[in-house]
């Protein structure tokens, strides 16, 4: 499973990095990294069939994570699949939510994320 992940902090690329380390190794998951709206598009248009999912954040300058959700669900749906998209945010509050929701987010994740919830929607918790 390939998965883009898209936020304006760069710290987080190690976390990720480090959080699914195991998974990474044994070849489960691999990740690529866009730090801004506009990067992920840039990814998105050269490797369209690659990412399975998407996580981005939503408050990012430029191009926001609802921005470029919208984009995502109105341009990226031919060929098939279009990809699932998580929206990741600091802010846990109702109005994201449901403006997310409506253009089409798959999930929703409150920031500090929690890597093992994360993993049980990916399902990639052993038992």
């Amino acid at each position: 499973m390939k998965i883009l992940v898209v936020d304006d902090e760069q710290d987080v690329k190690d976390l990720f990095l480090q959080r699914f380390r195991k998974e990474i190794r044994s070849g489960i998951v691999t990740f690529e990294f866009a730090f801004s709206g506009e990067e992920a598009v840039e990814f998105l248009d050269g490797h369209q069939q690659e990412a399975v999912l998407i996580l981005s954040d939503i408050n990012m300058p430029g191009m926001s994570g609802l921005d470029l959700l919208k984009k995502i669900k109105q341009d990226y749906v031919d060929p098939p699949p279009t990809p699932t998209v998580m929206m990741i945010t600091a802010y846990g509050d109702e109005e994201n939510f449901n403006h997310a929701k409506s253009l089409g987010a798959d999930d929703f994740l409150t920031k500090p994320l929690d890597f093992n919830q994360l993993k049980e929607k990916l399902n990639l918790t052993t038992k």
